[in-house]
């Protein structure tokens, strides 16, 4: 593949449209990008569209891209999440070049490159407490004005930093600040803060730093240091896009032509759910969702094991696109192509979530039927699969009504025909109901010339359903998931955690084919006539538990 591509995608894409101005240039030789996610929660579909592009580029242009851990927080990552950030991106479909980074790879560095920016008379260490930081800052209206501290010498800096690195002062008592522009239009660009102290112990270093950098400091020369060229983010870094400059521009080692330069585009918003790890990370910790891998969630193992595939989530990224334009995507684009995907991959199966049982009165009382079934019926390949027809069988609930509503009605009534999926038609002729008044059995004849073909004397039989013939049948648990909050953008809401749907998981105890006893977990079937449902990973003791991951078209705009 050459250096510059031409594609569809570098039509629309202004990112591509800078990679190739800056290979045709001659500024770079090749590109490299990075994915660079905190340790401190796990990846959801947003950190998707970032992974996708990143990666992406590297691969079209013959280029590499690093996965970097920006680790500089240890009170709030995690060895796990570590973990779960690399199986998701191998999940994905991606592997990074050569050896994973860690920004704590590069603390000494840092260090250093903040020494000489004291040396340069571009930093200081500020006594001022985190109120009175605020206060210094001013605001977007008004400027802000230099702290007591600005002026210390550069030795008496030297001399602080070297305490703050030893432990010598208390959490929050000092920062080193860069010093820029406390009268900025840019609030980034005022004096921002560039080293904390923090006693934490790091889950790569341990006990041996006291300070640790900011994101704004550590991340513009972690990328110098490994030769990316094209620095990815979103929006909200826009204005910190100044301070990134300005940092490599005044270390000398890094003040090259071909230095990284920052590029930013709209970040993931997706109706119905939260893209901020720290209110997702609120929703485990108080136990309103079963977990990091919850299904309702947006997270690459909750999306995992709900039944989307790593291709599905691919489509989704190259549907939306990338802009500099936020706006909200509809969430059924993201389920328009989970379901494109496995319409084509899942085989067919049934399952009936809301069962009652049909007694045909005029089928041979012990007498079990085999009948045959495609597996896909696409895909003529993949064969056939056995179904099972006798006297007793179950249907879904909502597929009978003592008397059909109108003549568009489909479904199985006293004295209407059906057609039994792959099987006979059949005629309701009563029903028996429990105390409450609740339908427990429905009772048909089945016309016995009409397995595979129309009948005989050419009456019409429109409506078609599904069953489970009942002494084969095998409980299942079904977990029919929906969008976690009732409001299309829950996270402008102060208190989202009461906006969550509760219809966003309904448990239901109904029944499937035999031959579903060895499904594979996260493996994807069309339960028919209901929708694509994969078996959970977690479920125990070898019970069935079956996640829904998607209808078979998009109902929720139908609701009211």
């Amino acid at each position: 593949m050459s250096d510059k591509i031409s594609n569809d995608k570098a039509a629309i894409n202004f990112i591509r449209h800078q990679i190739n101005d800056d290979l045709s240039a001659n500024l770079h030789k090749s590109i490299q990008t990075r994915f660079p996610p905190e340790p401190n929660g796990y990846l959801h579909i947003g950190h998707a569209k970032s992974i996708c592009l990143n990666f992406g580029l590297a691969e079209d242009y013959n280029g590499k891209c690093n996965l970097r851990f920006d680790d500089t927080n240890p009170a709030k990552e995690d060895l796990a999440f570590v973990e779960s950030i690399k199986n998701d991106l191998h999940w994905l479909g991606f592997d990074w070049d050569g050896k994973i980074h860690y920004s704590s790879d590069y603390f000494s560095k840092f260090y250093e490159c903040a020494i000489k920016l004291i040396n340069k008379d571009l930093a200081y260490v500020c006594f001022l407490t985190a109120e009175e930081t605020r206060e210094y800052r001013g605001t977007l209206k008004q400027v802000g004005k230099n702290s007591p501290y600005r002026n210390t010498s550069k030795q008496e800096n030297l001399q602080l930093l070297e305490q703050m690195k030893a432990g010598k002062f208390s959490e929050g008592e000092c920062v080193l600040r860069a010093k820029i522009d406390m009268a900025s239009k840019f609030m980034c660009l005022r004096d921002p803060t560039m080293y904390r102290i923090r006693f934490d112990k790091h889950h790569q270093t341990g006990n041996e730093w006291r300070i640790y950098p900011l994101y704004d400091f550590a991340h513009c020369i972690s990328d110098a240091i490994e030769g990316v060229t094209h620095s990815l983010c979103t929006l909200e870094f826009q204005d910190n896009r100044r301070l990134y400059d300005w940092i490599l521009e005044n270390l000398d080692e890094f003040n090259r032509p071909d230095r990284p330069h920052q590029y930013e585009f709209s970040r993931l918003n997706l109706e119905y759910t939260l893209m901020s790890k720290r209110k997702l990370q609120q929703l485990v910790q108080d136990n309103l969702v079963s977990g990091w891998d919850d299904p309702r969630l947006p997270t690459i193992s909750g999306l995992r094991r709900r039944g989307y595939t790593a291709d599905s989530i691919r489509d989704f990224v190259d549907r939306i696109g990338i802009s500099k334009v936020d706006s909200m995507t509809d969430m059924a684009i993201l389920e328009s192509s989970i379901r494109d995907d496995l319409n084509s991959i899942a085989p067919r199966t049934m399952g009936v979530i809301d069962p009652i049982k049909v007694i045909i009165e005029n089928y041979p009382e012990q007498q079990i039927e085999t009948l045959q079934a495609p597996i896909h019926p696409q895909n003529e390949a993949l064969g056939k699969r056995q179904i099972y027809f006798s006297k007793e069988l179950y249907i879904d609930r909502a597929d009978f009504a003592q008397k059909a509503p109108n003549n568009k009605f489909k479904r199985l009534a006293i004295d209407k025909e059906v057609r039994l999926r792959n099987a006979y038609i059949i005629k309701a002729t009563s029903f028996d109901t429990d105390f409450d008044g609740n339908i427990t059995t429905v009772y048909a004849d089945y016309d016995a010339q009409t397995l595979g073909k129309n009948p005989a004397d050419g009456r019409k039989v429109k409506g078609v359903i599904h069953f489970v013939e009942a002494s084969k049948a095998l409980t299942a648990e079904f977990r029919l998931y929906d969008r976690l909050f009732s409001l299309e953008n829950p996270g402008k809401n102060a208190h989202f955690e009461q906006l969550i749907n509760p219809k966003s998981l309904v448990t239901a105890f109904g029944v499937v084919e035999p031959n579903m006893q060895n499904a594979k977990a996260q493996q994807a079937y069309q339960f028919e006539r209901e929708g694509y449902f994969c078996r959970d990973n977690q479920d125990e003791n070898g019970s069935l538990v079956f996640n829904k991951t998607v209808g078979l078209r998009d109902t929720w705009a139908e609701r009211d």
